[in-house]
């Protein structure tokens, strides 16, 4: 049965997390949000006390968490900064695939030097004509004896064109719709891979989303994740497996929006008494408490299920969806509560409303998760 009893170690880790947050995001955030930076010098601060590569094994290099650590630490890192969480979950999402399906070569190969130092990884799905949809992926892999060449183009990916490693999905034979997508790891320095487009996102703009642009790129056979045709299959396991982590970043800007909206209706004063006194206020706090609440054991649950080695579609769709639909109703019921004040960039409410609506989207927007759930369900 899931526990809702953290480890001392869980609890620990979870309020190292937190102080970072406070001390070297919290300060940061407006700035790399006004600038659209990659936040440098917090990664590697994260990197030197042990709160990078989080999912990737001791051996390795990496801290090896269990998934339900990990959430933990992702609510309070996105609870500074949603854009700055983005370089933590999206180094996370690209290694997932080599976790799940890489031989042990292949894990040496690619994850020992990439732990030595404060590296990034890109998971390259999305196309412009391949988002929900993947069967339509564009992007060719070829075999020319031992190598593949792969052509193609994918945007809004995490990481895009600055990466070190890169995962990319490619068709080897299009014939085969979703059975004949294959999945490549390609270092971030092969010739013909580089940067297109960087994107000028509404928020979340502390992450680096780009284009990447895939010409006559030649990857080893050795390089091929599993199986030819087997990229689809590779790609949902690990959206099973990084789902709960777009929950609980949802549910730190849920709960730090609602903080800061609980703190200044015990301030604000209006007709001589603070807003706090009127019902009005009080029902949309207390929905927003029990929304941060109910999100956050589902996201809990489904975590629990990975760590017991059965990652539940059905689970992580339903955590991903409910989080980030409720942290999206509370950011703005939260900036309803500052009034004007909400609405200027002198308060972080703007910025969190703006930032929590890419949880919606990103990893299967939340119309394709209500699609995945209902297709367990009807199994």
């Amino acid at each position: 049965m899931v526990s809702f009893q953290l480890t001392d170690e869980q609890t620990a880790i979870r309020d190292l997390a937190r102080k970072f947050t406070q001390k070297e995001i919290v300060p940061v955030a407006a700035e790399y949000d006004e600038k659209a930076e990659m936040p440098w010098p917090v990664i590697q601060k994260a990197f030197e006390i042990g709160l990078w590569n989080l999912n990737i094994p001791e051996k390795y290099g990496g801290q090896g968490l269990d998934a339900l650590t990990q959430v933990l630490i992702y609510e309070e890192l996105a609870y500074g900064c949603l854009g700055i969480f983005g370089a933590f979950g999206g180094n996370a999402l690209a290694v997932t695939p080599l976790l799940i399906a890489g031989t042990e070569e292949q894990k040496e190969k690619f994850l020992t030097p990439f732990c030595a130092k404060p590296s990034l990884a890109a998971f390259a799905l999305t196309e412009p004509n391949a988002g929900s949809d993947v069967s339509n992926l564009a992007t060719t892999a070829t075999r020319k004896g031992d190598e593949y060449i792969l052509n193609g183009t994918k945007c809004f990916i995490t990481h895009g064109g600055i990466a070190d490693l890169y995962t990319i999905f490619a068709s080897t034979d299009k014939t085969k719709g979703t059975k004949g997508i294959s999945a490549f790891l390609v270092p971030g320095n092969t010739p013909g891979l580089y940067m297109g487009k960087k994107e000028d996102k509404m928020g979340d703009r502390a992450s680096h989303i780009g284009e990447v642009i895939i010409e006559e790129v030649r990857v080893p056979a050795s390089n091929l994740l599993g199986r030819e045709g087997e990229g689809f299959k590779i790609a949902m396991r690990t959206l099973d497996i990084t789902r709960p982590s777009i929950g609980a970043a949802a549910l730190g800007v849920a709960r730090r929006a609602f903080e800061e909206a609980l703190k200044y209706s015990k301030e604000r004063v209006q007709f001589g008494k603070p807003i706090s006194a009127n019902q009005a206020i009080q029902f949309m706090l207390a929905d927003m408490a029990t929304g941060i609440e109910c999100a956050r054991a589902l996201v809990w649950k489904a975590a629990w299920h990975i760590d017991q080695g059965k990652p539940n579609t059905m689970l992580s769709a339903m955590s991903k969806c409910y989080a980030s639909d409720m942290a999206m109703k509370v950011t703005v019921d939260a900036l309803q509560i500052f009034g004007g004040y909400g609405y200027m960039k002198d308060y972080p409410m703007e910025k969190l409303m703006r930032d929590v609506k890419i949880t919606q989207i990103y990893e299967g927007t939340n119309q394709i998760q209500r699609m995945v759930i209902a297709s367990q369900l009807l199994r």
